[in-house]
């Protein structure tokens, strides 16, 4: 893998490691435990260069290949799934924005957003729609100075502490999905009023809530994606995520892992370190392994992004196939640890909740299996029902 990346981007992975060491790492257990949204991190994450990973260095990014995004991510998840993810949704709608957005959006949000001034949230999931995107119902209107949007949004990433919400909605009912649109709103807006933090089993660094939006007007240089694009966009940006949702889950596996074989190296029982026990090694080795598929399935999709390949299956597979053993294995972690992997000054139960929501993100393992059903049913011209 690092044969392919340029010296600045080896230089970056070794930022985001350091950065995870020094302002994540000491810190995640104590904002885990008192649910805290870390916005201080947010902007030393800005100053370190880690807010605009995939924007052109034109526009002042690092415009860095997909692999490279990837390591990134998988580094600094292995002291914190939670803000990861909220940093690279923040990422994500930068990146948008950079390369979908007119002038006057790049000029007036991008700089603001690179310097971690204001972070960025996605708009998409409502209470009643769950993984079926073609159903929001939040409405924009037309009005005679631009939208006027109605609706609710649920699960929404960054929403305690975010500055601009990128929203999807639905210009018309009887367009079905060519009737989404997606819009910048500010998050001063009058009429925007963000829900209580949902209180979770994990992850409270993600800054998660819901939000109601009632009659806010939205100016026509807010469009950001108009009918018919806004839905495309939106798949776009969410396949996009799924592979690095995959990176998440390989870095928390692999901290999982080493927190264990550390542990049972050093934990004495019956005269012996418990690591030397056969049965405890194969247990770990089952884990080890299943990193190892984890990561070239997540490299092989990044590898297909940066080829220009849509990579729909390749990104399904991954984000699917790296949940499912990152749960699976940071519970066998925790058992090979015995009662001390509860304890909450070890990394392991903060990365066995995210684990486990990563099975949620950007569409649930069972809209994985859609997808990849879809794209083996092409190849004999059958279509999915």
């Amino acid at each position: 893998m690092y044969d392919t990346l340029s010296p600045e981007e080896v230089q970056l992975i070794k930022t985001a490691t350091a950065f995870a060491a020094g302002q994540i790492e000491p810190y995640a257990t104590d904002w885990e435990l008192h649910r805290r949204v870390p916005i201080e991190t947010f902007k030393a994450a800005a100053d370190a260069g880690l807010t605009g990973l995939l924007v052109p260095k034109l526009l002042g990014g690092r415009d860095a290949s997909h692999v490279a995004v990837a390591k990134v991510l998988e580094e600094l998840s292995q002291a914190c799934l939670a803000f990861t993810f909220g940093l690279w949704v923040h990422n994500n709608l930068v990146n948008v924005i950079a390369r979908s957005g007119s002038q006057n959006q790049i000029d007036r949000y991008l700089p603001e957003m690179l310097a971690g001034r204001r972070v960025g949230a996605f708009c998409i999931t409502e209470p009643g729609t769950g993984s079926d995107a073609t159903a929001i119902s939040t409405r924009a209107e037309k009005v005679s100075n631009g939208w006027r949007l109605n609706g609710e949004k649920a699960w929404v990433t960054n929403s305690v502490c975010a500055d601009v919400f990128a929203v999807y909605a639905q210009t018309n009912p009887d367009k079905g999905w060519r009737g989404i649109a997606c819009f910048l709103v500010d998050g001063n807006a009058q009429g925007l009023e963000r829900g209580a933090p949902y209180t979770m089993s994990g992850g409270h660094a993600m800054g998660v809530s819901g939000l109601r939006i009632e009659d806010i007007l939205v100016p026509e240089t807010g469009m950001l994606f108009g009918p018919g694009n806004g839905f495309k966009a939106a798949m776009r940006a969410i396949n996009l995520a799924r592979t690095f949702v995959a990176a998440l889950c390989c870095g928390i596996l692999k901290a999982s892992l080493e927190t264990a074989l550390t542990y049972c190296a050093e934990r004495q029982a019956f005269g012996k370190p418990i690591l030397s026990n056969q049965g405890l090694q194969w247990e770990l080795a089952d884990v080890a392994t299943d990193l190892e598929a984890a990561r070239l399935l997540l490299y092989r999709a990044a590898f297909a992004l940066d080829r220009g390949e849509e990579s729909i299956a390749e990104s399904a597979h991954a984000k699917k196939f790296a949940s499912r053993v990152a749960f699976t294995g940071i519970s066998q972690c925790m058992q090979a640890m015995g009662a001390a992997g509860l304890r909450t000054d070890t990394p392991l139960f903060r990365h066995l909740a995210t684990a486990k929501m990563t099975h949620y993100m950007d569409g649930t393992t069972e809209i994985q299996n859609v997808v990849i059903s879809r794209e083996i049913l092409k190849e004999y011209g059958i279509r999915a029902e």
